[in-house]
């Protein structure tokens, strides 16, 4: 089953997609927003990667407060959830975000990408950083639920 990550933003929306057993995240591409209201072709390209990748499942970023309140991103994000449903017929499932970007701009930096071009890849890798969290929980459950938890 393949699963996209999504890293939405008022200028761009980062894609991963997971491989098809869904143990590992790929960072894919960067959707960019002309403006932050529309987003009729943000929508439609999503729409093509489900297609492409065959994908069963949305993960969505959510950007909690770090005192874990709600502010105007998530509010936008929420609204954003309710329409990528409605287009995609697709479960789509908030991950909570916090620290993802600024992990992923600590990961650029790390692997001595320029500073001027970080900004083409920093949102998908962050989107990669949301799914990948979201496949590790769902490689726990299952190990739980199979009783294979390893003990340290």
């Amino acid at each position: 089953m393949r699963i996209i990550g999504l890293d939405y933003g008022s200028k761009t929306v980062g894609c991963a997609i997971s491989d098809p057993l869904g143990l590992t995240a790929q960072p894919l591409e960067t959707i960019e927003r002309k403006e932050e209201n529309k987003l009729r072709r943000t929508l439609a390209r999503i729409g093509e990667i489900i297609a492409e990748y065959g994908v069963e499942r949305i993960v969505l970023g959510f950007p909690k407060n770090m005192n874990n309140t709600l502010g105007e991103r998530a509010a936008s994000t929420l609204a954003f959830q309710e329409q990528l449903e409605r287009r995609t017929g697709l479960p789509v499932i908030l991950w909570d975000e916090r620290l993802t970007t600024v992990s992923a701009e600590r990961v650029l930096q790390e692997s001595g990408v320029r500073r001027e071009h970080r900004k083409e890849y920093i949102d998908r890798i962050a989107a990669a950083m949301i799914l990948q969290g979201y496949l590790d929980r769902l490689g726990m459950e299952t190990e739980k639920e199979d009783g294979r938890q390893d003990r340290i």
